[in-house]
């Protein structure tokens, strides 16, 4: 007999016994697209919310064939931070079991360690903030010797820019700690990082789609916030109001896009990344520094939220084509 390891109940969109793919998901708005995409296909999946999820070992084999996690690291902002590292266990044990999973175990390792993300990044040749990684406060100021000033205390375990502070000098740095207010987020683990001055005050984001390019943005800065999730930001860089942006959370102080298309170097770093990583569907972050012109590669998302009101930023829908992947990924497995 075969029934699911799972021993919470998932959400169904249908009144199959067990559909053949599946969402891992904490967040209770981020996925609504691709979830509205594949119903209107007529896709059957089910969704598995990670604060209410619990399995077995040992019972069988799950009802699903493919698994897609879209488990978020900032889950802990919003008290489902226990789901992060229950998510690694159960990522291991259905990829161990021979389950499909889309951004699987490996993905996930990348996506929680900042840390491990630029040690990858080092370990390809390609370029990354100057970085130190501390597990106590009180190392911080000597962990920031030889950077240049400001610099910022980064959270290993991050997204949507938590856990990210900017010290200015070694003074100020030096009085955080004194004042017990240096955060090393939900692991204890924190990266000491020079602040870059971004040339055009923009970042770039790109996307990819099955280890390939997808399509790329601009992100206009406004100096008040690390949290650049795509998703969330509201204007076009002409101010025009984007469709379905702010609504998630709150409008990310005043954050412009447009489309962009990296140069041909870029991308092929970016795919090198992704494929390195085990990503699947993920996002690369670079900047070019306004001090020398180099571009540097800072964050590694296999959590991808794709920008809002696509069609008008891009030109095309990339929930359409996330859908297809999905697809053929169960056909494939099927």
């Amino acid at each position: 007999m075969t029934y699911q390891m799972e021993t919470s109940i998932p959400e169904r969109t249908s009144l199959a016994p067990g559909a053949p793919l599946a969402f891992l998901y904490e967040h209770p708005q981020w996925f609504n697209p691709i979830f509205a995409e594949l119903e209107r296909r007529g896709v059957a999946f089910d969704k598995i919310f990670i604060p209410d999820h619990f399995y077995g070992i040992g019972q069988g084999r799950p009802a699903f064939k493919v698994l897609f996690n879209r488990m978020s690291p900032s889950a802990n902002s919003r008290d489902h931070g226990s789901g992060i590292f229950h998510t690694l266990a159960y990522l291991e044990h259905l990829e161990l079991n021979g389950i499909r999973v889309l951004n699987g175990v490996k993905a996930f390792r990348y996506e929680i360690s900042k840390a491990a993300q630029h040690s990858l990044l080092q370990s390809l040749g390609i370029r990354f903030l100057p970085s130190r990684v501390i597990h106590r406060a009180n190392q911080a100021v000597a962990a920031a010797e030889g950077l240049r000033y400001p610099i910022v205390v980064k959270a290993n375990i991050g997204g949507s820019g938590k856990g990210i502070v900017r010290y200015d000098t070694k003074e100020q740095l030096e009085a955080a700690v004194n004042a017990e207010e240096i955060d090393l987020g939900y692991d204890s683990i924190a990266l000491v990082q020079e602040f870059v001055p971004a040339r055009g005050g923009t970042i770039t984001r790109v996307e990819t789609l099955g280890g390939t390019y997808l399509y790329g943005i601009q992100v206009y800065l406004s100096g008040q916030t690390f949290d650049l999730c795509p998703a969330d930001i509201c204007q076009t860089s002409r101010g025009e109001s984007l469709n379905n942006a702010c609504v998630i959370e709150a409008s990310k102080a005043g954050l412009k896009v447009e489309g962009y298309t990296p140069p041909a170097e870029v991308i092929q770093n970016i795919e090198r990344i992704v494929q390195a990583a085990g990503i699947d569907v993920g996002g690369i972050e670079y900047i070019v520094d306004d001090r020398d012109g180099e571009i540097y590669y800072y964050d590694i998302n296999a959590l991808s939220n794709f920008v809002a009101d696509a069609p008008r930023v891009i030109g095309f829908d990339p929930f359409t084509r996330l859908a297809d992947f999905l697809e053929e990924e169960v056909r494939r497995d099927s």
